[in-house]
């Protein structure tokens, strides 16, 4: 069992920084591959990005490459999402998961989510 909890979001103005975490419970949790999704209101969940457990891999969608970055401490159970370069369009719910069933995009294979953080980027 795996409990999730986002922080760091907040209003940002356009081209400015983010850094959210996502804490984790659990103490097998270098074992799960953890993902980033977001919502914006009216849109479907979109993936942001994944990291494997040991943090080796990333994968990233095409609409944050070169500007997020997803790193992670196992040492402290957390998780982290750098934004950089942040766009009015980056305005979303962001969502941490978790799952063990490898890495990838859907969001049926993530087992374990937090409750999400507001990204709002101003223009």
């Amino acid at each position: 069992q795996v409990h999730l909890v986002e922080s760091g979001g907040g209003l940002v103005q356009a081209g400015g920084s983010l850094r959210l975490s996502c804490a984790a419970s659990g103490r097998t949790f270098s074992t799960y591959v953890v993902v980033w999704f977001r919502q914006a209101p009216g849109k479907e969940r979109e993936f942001v990005g994944h990291i494997s457990g040991l943090g080796r891999r990333t994968d990233y969608a095409d609409s944050v490459k070169g500007r997020f970055t997803i790193s992670r401490d196992n040492t402290k159970n957390t998780v982290y999402l750098q934004m950089n370069s942040l766009k009015p369009e980056d305005t979303s719910v962001y969502h941490c998961a978790a799952g063990l069933s490898g890495l990838g995009s859907g969001t049926a294979q993530y087992n374990y989510w937090g409750q999400g953080t507001q990204v709002t980027v101003s223009s």
